[in-house]
């Protein structure tokens, strides 16, 4: 009888070890299986980056929607004057995506340089320090003019988005009509087009900061402010979509 325990007990220990055996065997295999996977993933997700970064792409500039602008853009001139980086980011690439039709990577890596560029110009003092902003609208313009069919110079372009935040800083010491004609020189060289098409589109847009800038010196904004400004902002980019597309 003890031997025929003693030979159960044998023969169990015998497949338990084997089963072992074999479970060592296969571990391996699928260690090897997860890897492969892990390295399949990584490697698409690393081609689909860098498609969306360096890819060939192009887009219309002059197709866009003027409500969808004028919404985002009154989003954002309340994130920057709150201060909220994060938020103004996330404005701005959504900006890039829906109406300059960046992919989702560059417009998030876009978005970063235009962030920064107006924060650096929030709390400079003094031209030398606002055009420390330069080079990150620079990365931004040539985002933009390599996705675009328009060649504009990306240089000029970003010393003329400097230039109208200078004089809109600035706005006490400049002439009538100064921040109008700053505003039109800027989409008068993006679109290629000559600055007295623009002036519609800069005319409201001036008068929009206006009322923000002496509603917020004065009592403060309130929502039925924020309400008119994008119905100007509405307007602008409204005569700017007619200006480039006529």
């Amino acid at each position: 009888m003890r031997a025929r325990l003693d030979g159960a007990r044998l023969i169990c220990a015998c497949r338990k070890e084997k089963e072992k055996m074999n479970n060592a065997q296969q571990r391996p295999g699928k260690r090897s299986r997860v890897k492969m996977i892990i390295l399949a993933v990584l490697a698409l997700a690393l081609a689909w980056l860098g498609y969306d970064l360096y890819g060939p792409r192009s887009s219309k500039l002059r197709d866009f929607d003027p409500n969808e602008i004028a919404r985002l853009e009154t989003g954002m001139w309340r994130s920057y004057y709150a201060k909220d980086r994060v938020k103004l980011f996330t404005q701005l690439a959504e900006l890039l995506r829906s109406q300059y039709h960046l992919p989702f990577a560059t417009s998030n890596a876009v978005a970063y340089q235009a962030a920064r560029a107006a924060f650096i110009f929030k709390e400079g003092k003094k031209r030398a320090d606002y055009e420390k902003a330069l080079p990150h609208l620079v990365k931004f313009y040539q985002a933009v003019r390599e996705g675009s069919d328009t060649p504009f110079d990306v240089e000029k372009a970003a010393k003329l988005e400097v230039e109208w935040w200078i004089v809109h800083r600035q706005r006490a010491r400049q002439e009538p009509g100064d921040l109008d004609r700053a505003l039109a020189e800027l989409p008068a060289e993006i679109y290629q087009e000559p600055v007295e098409k623009m002036m519609e589109h800069a005319r409201l847009r001036a008068e929009a900061m206006t009322i923000r800038d002496k509603k917020a010196e004065a009592s403060g904004m309130t929502e039925e402010d924020w309400k008119k400004i994008e119905a100007l902002l509405r307007a602008s980019w409204e005569s700017l979509w007619r200006a480039v597309n006529s």
